[in-house]
């Protein structure tokens, strides 16, 4: 679908690849999830990455499909979360919802590798990217939150 955004520039909605029913308890949760992925979106890069890298502590790489899940409840649940320039609290509030779960995507923001230059936030499993109509060779990386390598301790 297509609507009229800031300034009159075109954005799409973007749709969940599965509509699923997330009970009351569920909806909760990611609502919450969502209102302070809005918030964090706010924030500048550098606390951003903080505090993703602080929320990420102990969880596992998350899958390509816990992943796509995550984010289709999130798209299910928030109308906010559909617009097609609510790319940044999107991305925040998936890896979010990843990580109640246990598991942590790698959380992105870069821009178009070509012209026009758009800023644009993603998540990736599996080294690809969740549900996004580009590939990861039309995007350049300029910051990411990867899942963090466990740290096995070794007795001296």
């Amino acid at each position: 679908m297509q609507g009229v955004g800031r300034g009159g520039v075109a954005v799409s909605d973007v749709l969940p690849y599965q509509v699923s029913s997330p009970n009351f308890t569920q909806r909760v949760t990611v609502s919450a999830i969502t209102a302070g992925a809005r918030l964090l979106s706010k924030a500048p890069p550098r606390a951003l990455r903080r505090v993703l890298e602080t929320v990420r502590t102990g969880a596992r790489p998350a899958s390509y499909h816990e992943t796509r899940a995550a984010r289709d409840v999130i798209l299910t649940v928030s109308a906010y979360a559909r617009g097609g320039s609510a790319c940044l609290p999107r991305a925040i509030a998936t890896a979010l919802l990843c990580r109640v779960r246990g598991v942590w995507p790698e959380w992105c923001v870069g821009v178009l590798s070509s012209p026009p230059f758009t800023a644009h936030a993603w998540v990736e499993a599996e080294q690809c990217i969740v549900d996004e109509p580009m590939t990861s060779a039309d995007f350049t990386k300029l910051m990411s939150v990867s899942s963090a390598p466990s740290v096995a301790l070794t007795a001296a």
